[in-house]
């Protein structure tokens, strides 16, 4: 659709969803201007295999003739297609708060360090339909993402274009997350990302938007209200055991956010005396490293830095995989957190190929497990999993802790529109299964009256000036 700004100047202005529609990942929305286009977010995607493949096919728009890059937050879902988009021609620069580079930098160089591992090791191996196997983007394809890397402050208008800028807003969730909004030629723009949970542990409350025409908004968990689980006594309960039984305690953990809450549970524990002296591992390179960008970012979250110190002097820090097998071969009762936290890599698989067959392990999932991932596959029962090729017995037991998700449920995500000062014209959903987001759909609708859409993968959507 054509429209005429108030300068009399004819603009575009359309939104191509291009991944993190009809599904939670591959998190990409091309917002196009006669004068810019702007790619918000630029994730992978994960889960089912169908899925991934997309990784692989054409990208809907020609790489080169993106003119800039904007991240709400730094999670694989929404950065980790980056090198491949500066692969396939993307020049421009790629704007982000300084927490999100930081992580966005973590989590790259651990995604191309671990598809250029998993494609020797199918080679070397055979389990790999493809000959060779490839990765898809290499550790070169990341340090030319690192050079386009730009930060930006939070809560300052930023000037795109004349008539076009943006500003990051608080979003909790993790570390660096913010919401976005958008001023195009006088019609103001909502990128959602994720939004985080009201009374975080680690981090501040959530921003919320006053003003809104159109808002692209998350549904991850717009389907239903988060638990009321008393964690600490779960924690309690599940550390007994492991030592009455001189067993394992293995908690998938995503290496942001998820991992530092984690040690701050087991931490504060241990100092009431709630648990005993069992060793707390932290096998996550990626997790380290965020540890560090939460020393480095204090005006981010709520933990000062004594505090922070002391919990990394709780845990047992692994490095090396070599270590990994050390601490494997370790007949001690302990906690093991390893990446990742939907078991689709990292160290956790190393642990549970090892450990997942005894019915001393305990495997605490800890946060949302996509659809087509181990952690899913475990989460609804699975008598087996596949690691590297291979079917493992699943004879350990699963426990999950739905409550320490880092997304918004449904009450969060309508509390978050309620500061919202008119009505706007329209809402998508993204970044939720169907379910999750049609529930979110008719809540909006019945109760409050929105115009509401699930967009599907590819659609174009113009918006009226």
């Amino acid at each position: 659709m054509k429209c005429i700004n108030s300068a009399n100047v004819e603009t575009t202005f359309s939104i191509k969803f291009l991944g993190a529609a009809g599904t939670v990942t591959g998190s990409k929305y091309l917002l196009e201007t006669s004068e810019l286009r702007i790619l918000i977010d630029c994730g992978l995607f994960q889960g089912e295999k169908s899925l991934r493949e997309k990784n692989w096919e054409p990208l809907e728009v020609d790489a080169s003739t993106i003119d800039l890059v904007i991240l709400t937050h730094g999670h694989l879902d929404h950065v980790g297609f980056l090198p491949r988009l500066v692969r396939l021609g993307f020049r421009g620069r790629i704007y982000a708060t300084s927490p999100t580079l930081s992580i966005t930098r973590i989590i790259l160089e651990d995604s191309a360090k671990i598809q250029e591992e998993d494609a020797e090791q199918a080679n070397r191996e055979g389990y790999s339909r493809h000959d060779p196997a490839l990765p898809l983007y290499d550790q070169h394809d990341v340090e030319s993402t690192f050079d386009r890397l730009d930060p930006q402050p939070a809560g300052v208008y930023i000037e795109l274009a004349p008539g076009i800028g943006y500003k990051h807003h608080y979003a909790g969730h993790i570390l660096g997350a913010t919401w976005l909004t958008f001023e195009i030629h006088g019609k103001t723009v909502v990128f959602s990302g994720d939004l985080g949970r009201e009374n975080d542990l680690l981090l501040r409350e959530v921003e919320k938007p006053k003003k809104a025409d159109i808002i692209i908004m998350e549904s991850t968990y717009g389907d239903r209200e988060r638990l009321e689980e008393d964690v600490n006594e779960l924690l309690v309960s599940l550390v007994n055991e492991v030592i009455h039984k001189r067993g394992n305690l293995i908690v998938p953990s995503f290496a942001v956010e998820r991992a530092q809450l984690l040690v701050y549970y087991f931490w504060k524990l241990y100092t009431r005396n709630r648990i005993p002296a069992i060793p707390v591992v932290v096998d996550s390179p990626m997790s380290n490293k965020v540890f560090d960008s939460f020393f480095k970012y204090p005006d981010w979250h709520k933990l000062d830095i004594a505090t922070l110190g002391e919990m990394l002097n709780y845990v047992e820090v692994v490095d090396s995989y070599r270590d990994t097998w050390r601490i494997i071969d370790r007949k001690q009762p302990k906690v093991v957190i390893a990446g990742s936290g939907m078991i689709t890599g990292g160290r956790v698989l190393t642990y549970l190929q090892q450990l997942i067959d005894e019915p001393e392990t305990i495997v605490l999932l800890a946060g949302y497990q996509a659809e087509g991932t181990r952690g899913r596959d475990l989460l609804e029962g699975a008598a087996t999993l596949k690691f590297f090729g291979k079917e493992y017995p699943v004879r350990a037991r699963v426990e999950c802790l739905q409550s320490l998700s880092a997304h918004a449920d449904q009450s969060e995500l309508l509390d978050w529109l309620s500061d919202l000062e008119s009505t706007p014209e329209k809402i998508f959903l993204v970044h939720g299964e169907p379910e999750a987001a049609q529930a979110l759909k008719e809540e909006l609708e019945k109760n409050y009256g929105f115009k509401v859409e699930i967009p599907e993968m590819g659609t174009v959507r113009e918006i009226g000036m």
